[in-house]
């Protein structure tokens, strides 16, 4: 059962970061962080944090990357490393504001890369990881993907869609999204770079039909992990698989975390 919902805004030295935690009865177990995708925010994860506490029974946490949503803007010094960045420079001053030791990291699309990048340079702290449609490297149907979505809000009022959530940002993260994975300085670029290795429990997910990546993304992944490992294959499934099969995955993920020791 859902106690409350909290929003706060926490002051960092690079800006301050919006976030919201969906509180449970159940604040002793170690919640579960959750890291947008390049277009996202906390608004964006609709009702998949409140499901997944509920299913869970343990807080759900997200928070708005700098730059993104209801958060500063980025501080800039925007690279090829940024995925790093959230990992060594972003995150951490976040996870003292929210006063937590440890935590289960759960991102979508480069959230996921992020979120393995957190288990990768917090490993005392990230008790278990958990992607959903994560990149693991730049494919072809990566770049047709991002093509086409770069088409697509190049039509009149698409724009709108992101300055709803993201308002006079959402110039900055188009571009940061569009120019960062098409560009050639970026073909070459592996999870391995922000995550060489996994050594909590790992849950990868992704759907077959994903218009961003294959299933080897999901594959190699797994491939990085020491410890116990699991993956989801969902038939028929494109890039947002808590949205458009929330049961099995939420299912999924309650039933993963469910093994874990608090």
């Amino acid at each position: 059962m859902i106690v409350s919902t909290e929003d706060r805004y926490l002051p960092t030295e690079h800006g301050d970061v919006f976030s919201r935690r969906w509180r449970t009865r159940h604040a002793h177990r170690t919640p579960i962080v959750l890291l947008h995708d390049s277009l996202g925010c906390v608004e964006l994860w609709r009702d998949f944090p409140e499901r997944l506490a509920l299913a869970c029974e343990r807080d759900v946490i997200a928070y708005d990357r700098l730059g993104f949503g209801r958060s500063a803007p980025h501080p800039g010094g925007w690279s090829n490393h940024f995925i790093r960045d959230e990992a060594q420079r972003y995150f951490p001053p976040v996870r003292d504001m929210l006063d937590i030791e440890h935590f289960i990291a759960l991102g979508h699309s480069v959230g996921g890369i992020m979120a393995s990048s957190l288990a990768a340079h917090h490993p005392r702290h990230c008790q278990a990881l958990i992607t959903i449609a994560a990149l693991a490297f730049v494919e072809d149907r990566t770049r047709h993907g991002i093509r086409q979505t770069q088409a697509a809000f190049a039509e009149p009022g698409q724009l709108e869609r992101l300055r709803k959530y993201h308002g006079d940002k959402a110039e900055w993260i188009l571009a940061a999204w569009i120019d960062t994975w098409l560009s050639d300085s970026y073909a070459d670029w592996t999870i391995q770079t922000s995550a060489p290795t996994l050594t909590c429990p790992l849950l990868a997910i992704q759907g077959t039909d994903d218009e961003y990546g294959t299933v080897t993304h999901a594959h190699r992944i797994a491939a990085l992990a020491t410890g116990r490992v699991e993956t989801l294959l969902l038939k028929g499934c494109q890039h947002v698989p808590h949205r458009e099969r929330p049961e099995l995955v939420v299912d999924a993920i309650a039933g993963f975390v469910g093994c874990l020791e608090d």
